[in-house]
């Protein structure tokens, strides 16, 4: 699975490059350098954990398929009929994971990440979660109960995965009855924009069909979609990004005077404060027309030192999922902390906040280390 990975390296490349070009074409650049960057660092800090984090993810999934056998048929599954039944299961319990990741704080600590750049294209796509494989891992049990076999679900979920690569652009403007049946990305601006009337709306993965079901199906009218989240991340540091939601959460449960209060605040809705909290510490409402897109000043050195320092990390991100599977905890547990560490300093330069020559000091540091454990 990690080297199928690899091998979709160069497609998405080929489609960020495709999306840019007509973009510019069209006289409406998607692409900014510093936020193309901190997407794709998530996505490579999301693949690079998947070895631990499926652990957990598909690791439970198929115990609980081995220890309740209700439906095992695995004629049915291997058909393609039974394949066709398994994305569409798949795609209903994915509506209600992602569904429950926008009404649940701590869901909502991890899904948030995808959430964060206020541009939205191809590379926003590939910005995905490093802890919400472990925690949404529940909502897809019943299937496994079910007798959905492991591999039935595997493939479904990368098939899903895959197919909402193409609906985050604003290249591609309404599709008439696909939009209906369909996610698209007219369907999908809607859901990353933090406009009042799209909010929380059209959580289908390939399905829109869910959201008619179920009562959380909005179309794209003609106010523009502002991108982001409604309390901005203005950083580029993959960790804090990461971190950022369960720290404030962290915060407020500690501020909270009831035991009550300090357990609850993880499973209400994002932004539910205890009282005596935001009283104390009152946040400001929110409000549309004062959102201004995070993109401070950067030297043209710097860019380029952060811009090659990405590229080879994509480089140390392919290798180590090429040979993952030859890898001991230890080591890979190693190279992981690495490749994190070095978006970590791409975000900090990024941003201003490391200079070029520190960044060179804390790569050293990092690949000195590394040679110690490898």
């Amino acid at each position: 699975m990690e080297r199928l990975i690899v091998y979709a390296f160069p497609v998405f490349g080929l489609m960020i490059l495709a999306e840019f070009a007509w973009g510019v074409a069209r006289g409406r650049n998607p692409y900014r350098i510093n936020d193309a960057v901190s997407n794709l660092s998530q996505g490579v800090l999301s693949q690079i954990t998947a070895l631990f984090t499926g652990v957990f993810h598909v690791g439970i999934y198929t115990a609980v398929y081995l220890a309740l056998p209700v439906f095992h048929h695995p004629q049915f599954w291997e058909a393609w009929y039974g394949w066709v039944a398994a994305l569409v299961l798949v795609d209903f319990f994915a509506y209600w994971a992602h569904r429950a990741s926008h009404a649940v704080a701590i869901l909502w600590a991890a899904h948030v990440v995808h959430h964060q750049s206020q541009d939205f294209n191809f590379s926003t796509a590939l910005r995905q979660e490093s802890a919400y494989p472990i925690l949404a891992s529940v909502f897809y049990l019943p299937l496994a109960a079910a007798g959905v076999a492991p591999e039935n679900y595997v493939v479904a979920e990368l098939a899903i995965l895959l197919y909402q690569v193409w609906i985050h652009t604003e290249q591609v403007g309404k599709l008439g009855w696909f939009d209906r049946i369909f996610s698209s990305p007219s369907n999908h601006r809607v859901h990353h924009a933090v406009n009042g009337a799209y909010v929380d709306r059209n959580f289908g993965q390939v399905l829109m069909i869910w959201d008619r079901l179920f009562g959380t199906y909005v179309p794209e009218g003609p106010e523009a979609c502002v991108y982001g989240t409604r309390k901005p991340l203005d950083s580029w540091d993959p960790l804090h990004a990461n971190l950022a939601v369960y720290g404030a959460l962290l915060r407020d449960a500690w501020r909270a005077r009831r035991w009550r209060d300090k357990l609850r605040i993880w499973f209400m809705p994002p932004g539910w404060r205890p009282a005596d909290v935001a009283q104390r510490y009152p946040d400001g409402p929110f409000e549309l027309a004062a959102v201004r897109r995070f993109d401070p000043p950067i030297r043209r050195g710097a860019l380029w030192f952060g811009c090659l320092q990405f590229v080879a990390l994509l480089g140390a991100c392919a290798a180590y999922l090429w040979h993952a599977q030859d890898l001991g905890f230890a080591r890979a547990a190693a190279y992981v902390a690495a490749m994190s560490a070095g978006l970590w300093v791409i975000g900090r330069v990024f941003q201003g906040a490391m200079g070029v020559r520190h960044a060179l000091l804390a790569d050293a540091l990092v690949l000195a280390g590394v040679a110690l454990v490898a």
